[in-house]
Parts: C-alpha cells; sequence; structure tokens
C-alpha cells in the first residue's frame, strides 16, 4: 500500500463526500424544522436528470447545478403541501417521492433521447486549477486546488450551518420548530413559513447533491445513479448527531468507504465486484447499530404540526 495508493484514496474520498455533504445538509434542515424526509433518494435522481440535461444543452455545468436545484425544489413542494399543510404522514410522503421522481426521471430521459439510443455525454465543470490555468502537483495542492466549485460550496455550507443554528437568533428560532413547534408559535414564530423554507433549503441542496453526479462526476446520466446516498446521508445526519461539523465527519467516513470500495474493485482479482459494492452499505448498518438512537434527534420530529390546536 503505497503513498499513491493513500493520497489518492483520501482525494477521492473527499470528491465521493460531496454529494452525500449536500445530501446529509438537506436532511438536517428538513429534521430541524420538524421533517423528517426520507426522499433524498428521489430528488437527488429528479436533481441528477436535470442538472444533467441543461449542461447538455447549455453546455454549462453551473447552470446544469442550478436547474437540479431547482428541480428538486419543484419535487419537493409535492412532499412540503402533503405533509405542512395537509399534516399528512411524511414517511409515506417521503417514500412517494422515492418512488415517483426516479420514475420521473427515468421518463423524461427516454422521451428526450429515445428508447436504446448511444450514451450521451456531457463536458463536467472545471477545477479550481483548471480555471487558473496551473496544474496542481502533490497532495496537499490537489487537495485545495485540484476540485471543483461545488466541493469548496459544501464544506462552505457546512461552517455557515454551525454558525447559523449556534449564532444566530434566526437560526434558534428555526431549530425551535423542531423542538416545539407550539411554542415557537405562541413567541410569534412563523411555524408554517419556517417549514416551507425547510422544504425549499432541502430541495434545492438534495437537487444539487444529484446534479453534483452528472456535471462534476461522471460525464453521462444513468438510472439508478444515486446508488444509495439518500438513505446513507440520513444515516449521515444520525451518525452526526443532527450537529453539521459531526455530519460532515460522517460524510467523510461514508465517502471513504466509497472510495476505497472502487479501488479494491480496480485491484482485486477473482473476487466478485459486488462484494466491494457492500462495504458502504455494511459501514452504514454497523455505524448505525454502534451508534444506535440514544438522541433521537429535533423532539416534533415528523409530528405533524395543527395550528388549530393551540
Amino acid at each position: 500500500m503505497s503513498w499513491d495508493f493513500i493520497s489518492n484514496l483520501l482525494l477521492a474520498s473527499v470528491r465521493m463526500a460531496t454529494p452525500l455533504i449536500f445530501l446529509a445538509l438537506a436532511e438536517l434542515y428538513s429534521q430541524r424544522a420538524g421533517l423528517v424526509h426520507i426522499g433524498l433518494e428521489g430528488l437527488a435522481s429528479i436533481g441528477s436528470l436535470v442538472g444533467f440535461l441543461v449542461s447538455l444543452i447549455t453546455g454549462n455545468p453551473l447552470l446544469g447545478v442550478l436547474a437540479g436545484a431547482a428541480a428538486g425544489i419543484l419535487v419537493n413542494m409535492i412532499y412540503a403541501y402533503a405533509t405542512i399543510t395537509l399534516c399528512a404522514e411524511q414517511i409515506v410522503y417521503g417514500m412517494a417521492i422515492n418512488i415517483f421522481a426516479p420514475a420521473l426521471a427515468s421518463f423524461i430521459y427516454r422521451v428526450y433521447f429515445g428508447a436504446g439510443s448511444e450514451l450521451v455525454q456531457v463536458s463536467l465543470m472545471e477545477t479550481l486549477a483548471s480555471r487558473m490555468g496551473i496544474t496542481a502537483n502533490g497532495f496537499i495542492a490537489k487537495l485545495f486546488l485540484d476540485q471543483t466549485p461545488m466541493v469548496y460550496l459544501a464544506y462552505l455550507l457546512v461552517v455557515f450551518t454551525v454558525i447559523y443554528f449556534n449564532r444566530t437568533k434566526s437560526g434558534l428560532n428555526y431549530k425551535a420548530v423542531g423542538e416545539y413547534p407550539k411554542a415557537a408559535a405562541t413567541l410569534g414564530i412563523d411555524v408554517i413559513g419556517i417549514k416551507y423554507t425547510a422544504s425549499v433549503i432541502c430541495g434545492a441542496l438534495a437537487g444539487i447533491g444529484g446534479a453534483y453526479l452528472t456535471t462534476c462526476y461522471t460525464t453521462t446520466y444513468v438510472d439508478g445513479n444515486i446508488a444509495g446516498r439518500g438513505f446513507i446521508a440520513l444515516a449521515a445526519v444520525i451518525f452526526g448527531r443532527w450537529n453539521a461539523g459531526g455530519v460532515l465527519i460522517a460524510c467523510l467516513f461514508f465517502g471513504f468507504c466509497d472510495a476505497l470500495q472502487i479501488r479494491l474493485q480496480v485491484g482485486s482479482y477473482n473476487i466478485p465486484y459486488q462484494f466491494f459494492q457492500m462495504i458502504p452499505y455494511i459501514a452504514t448498518v454497523v455505524v448505525l447499530a454502534a451508534i444506535g438512537m440514544k438522541k433521537a434527534g429535533p423532539k416534533s420530529c415528523g409530528k405533524p404540526y395543527r395550528k388549530e390546536e393551540l
């Protein structure tokens, strides 16, 4: 196991963790407002497809990312209306999003390109080093310079989230909605407004997480390219104890497991590749079993808020 192997593995872990960070932050903002959203997989799927199509049509991956965010918001408004306005069961509608959105993405792809079409590819977003016209040599240079802008955005969002939830009045009001919405309402906090805002943020971040895969990571879109990342992000929120810093550590861990299984597939012979593909999911189950649910998150998470009951 050479230094080249280790350094490449660590660099890959950072890239693989990026979509998980967007998805996990999406879930964190949703749960902090009292909304358990298990539909991240679906939101990321539609964001991935829309980001790919817009990037292909415009030739601009950044527009693809923005379009992916918009698509995530639009689809998540179905979940928001059902669970916030109609007070429907959050788990049921989250699962409905997981069924509906990937199917919609697959349908749009086949309508646009036709059945049995050739593999279509797009240009990926340039790294910072490429934009600056320099070559990043060495581990440190590659770590800080040989990354797309979306990687920097993901880690900046973690810092912003830590500050927002712990150092601002608005962030404390936001968390109060997820803890004690009726008490928050008596203090003049717009509970319904914050829940809808959380749904917009969740949809946007999940859509960006999906669009990252087709604008910054791979050059094409295929069905199932999210590959369970939405559920791993759910585990990362629990692993991180509903704290942005902890979520970052969890995402880096799961990103490392994902990068490791890819490199083991390449370097191993006479072993079925499916064995290595199980590594991230086994790690998820082991972590959840080891950590458990001693801290169950925001007190009102998953519970409908009915204003007339005040």
